[in-house]
């Protein structure tokens, strides 16, 4: 039997133990090693600190996030939590909460936090305001508090991720809302094809343009005339990009991808990712079959070892990668009924691809000769 993954921490728990401790400390004037902290997701954990320190004005410490078995770009990172005294002023909440070094600033609509304001989600927000108010019920007069979130090298790691096309710029955004990350649950992926969708819609692009890749998404960028917002990066997340596109009433989708991605999602396979799913060279021979195409070529797909190897044989006008394409345009059709789908299938070197379904032509961008 395998091993039970171990799940981890949302940046926004990390944050919200982070105030609880620099709370706790400004308050007792004594270092606090760990903090237990109720979680929305109905539990309670124990969070070590590092880097404490205070005095009568000020209290500062951090917690190392820990992605569980799940890693991603913040596992190892350090959310730092700042709480100062200030004066009171009519203009300010009892309790500010600040981005310091290495959080993002949103720029753009669309987002759970307003345009202007740093990425502090509002799950995350209550659970900071929660923590230092748990230990500052009441606040003496003429005083407020400040509560500065940071992560120092926020802005390096943010460049791995797709935070700037989301419009958060400068540094990490401060996520969850259970405050649990659960392994191999994809939900980092899932939440920003959310927050992806949102922005578009915000932003009124015409369609959305999914790419299982960012070598799919650069064909289409030089094909269709769309703002950046356009262009959402789904990864192996088909099936779930095109519901949510139906939830959230887009129009008109585009779906970029390579062959052997369109195989697996003519094979009926929301998720892509080859532990989710197989390239089902059988069932691509049996169509080759029933579509009346030469046995030799069944046969041919039957001893593949990929279907990028039975790709790059046919080539991108074979009536096989027809089938193939369409079929899978049924499929995405079907996830997301009344959306109008394309399919933009593009080529191994990049340079060929081939449109199928309701293509809009209207967002076609001008090609110099």
């Amino acid at each position: 039997m395998g091993r039970t993954l171990r799940h981890g921490y949302t940046t926004g728990a990390c944050a919200a133990a982070a105030a609880l401790g620099a709370a706790r400390m400004l308050r007792d004037q004594q270092s606090v090693e760990m903090v237990e902290l109720a979680l929305p997701a109905g539990f309670t954990v124990s969070l070590a600190l590092g880097g404490q320190d205070f005095d009568g004005e000020q209290a500062h410490c951090f917690v190392v996030k820990d992605a569980g078995d799940d890693p991603d770009v913040t596992h190892g990172v350090e959310v730092h939590a700042e709480l100062a005294w200030v004066p009171a002023a009519i203009w300010q909440p009892a309790i500010a909460i600040v981005g310091g070094t290495g959080i993002g600033r949103v720029t753009k609509p669309g987002l759970a936090v307003a345009v202007g304001e740093p990425a502090i989600n509002p799950v995350p927000r209550r659970m900071i305001l929660a923590a230092i108010a748990s230990v500052f019920p009441k606040l003496p007069a003429g005083r407020h508090l400040q509560a500065t979130i940071s992560i120092p090298d926020g802005e390096q790691r943010a460049r791995r991720t797709l935070n700037e096309r989301l419009g958060i710029i400068g540094g990490l955004s401060i996520l969850g809302t259970t405050g649990v990350v659960r392994p191999i649950s994809h939900q980092a992926w899932t939440d920003t094809l959310e927050v992806a969708l949102d922005v578009a819609l915000a932003a009124g692009v015409p369609a959305a343009v999914f790419s299982t890749g960012r070598s799919s998404e650069a064909v289409a960028e030089q094909h269709l005339d769309l703002p950046e917002e356009a262009f959402v990066m789904m990864g192996d997340h088909v099936g779930y990009a095109l519901q949510a596109s139906h939830r959230k009433g887009v129009s008109q989708v585009v779906v970029a991808a390579q062959f052997a991605k369109l195989v697996k999602i003519a094979c009926g396979h929301p998720q892509t990712h080859v532990v989710s799913s197989s390239l089902d060279l059988p069932r691509m021979a049996r169509w080759a079959r029933n579509g009346g195409l030469d046995e030799g070529l069944a046969k041919t797909i039957e001893c593949a070892n990929t279907a990028r190897e039975i790709f790059e044989k046919i080539g991108s006008d074979h009536p096989l990668t027809a089938l193939v394409a369409n079929r899978a345009l049924a499929q995405l059709c079907g996830w997301a009924p009344g959306v109008e789908i394309a399919v933009l299938l593009v080529g191994y070197g990049g340079s060929e691809t081939v449109r199928f379904g309701n293509w809009p032509q209207e967002l076609e961008r001008e090609r110099t000769p």
